[in-house]
């Protein structure tokens, strides 16, 4: 009998082209007949191993999940980008490989950075989720996220419909 060997840590530089892999076929999965599809190949063309290579270096605070070592999604997260909420934390992305849904990692990857914005100080957490995205919404709402406001995103000259669901501090309820 083995064990599978699942761990969530911080990403590191070696992880870019693995990371871009995730990013691509993630985004296809979700946005595909949401997004135009030329504008959708090009914001995946941008985000090349690259681009997750400087990102790393930068110190861009973003963890991964492995499942024996290769990386099976990642979270960017950090401070809130909608001051105007009573939560500090946000997370920006949240992406696994669609290969790897319906096992727990999402939830795992989830808990692990909300636990990572506890230990920034950052109370309280939201995230935005486009709202035809009906996947990324049914998993953020199985996760006990409250929606809390709708918005908008320009994204290739459009305004895309946002939902914007929150949770409270850790142990706060």
């Amino acid at each position: 009998m083995s064990t599978l060997s699942i761990d969530v840590q911080r990403a590191a530089v070696e992880d870019a082209a693995e990371i871009a892999a995730v990013h691509d076929a993630a985004w296809r999965y979700a946005y595909r007949g949401i997004l135009d599809g030329v504008e959708l190949e090009r914001m995946i063309e941008r985000r090349g191993p690259r681009w997750w290579a400087k990102a790393i270096a930068r110190n861009v605070a973003m963890l991964v999940i492995k499942v024996e070592g290769r990386v099976a999604g990642y979270a960017t997260l950090g401070p809130s980008r909608m001051r105007a909420l009573p939560f500090r934390g946000e997370i920006y992305e949240l992406y696994l490989h669609p290969d790897m849904h319906g096992v727990g990692l999402g939830r795992r990857l989830f808990e692990e950075a909300r636990a990572a914005l506890a230990d920034m100080h950052l109370d309280g957490l939201v995230v935005r989720v486009l709202a035809a995205n009906v996947v990324g919404i049914g998993f953020y709402e199985r996760l006990g996220g409250q929606e809390v406001v709708g918005s908008s995103e320009k994204i290739a000259g459009r305004l895309v419909p946002v939902t914007v669901y929150a949770w409270p501090p850790v142990g706060r309820g």
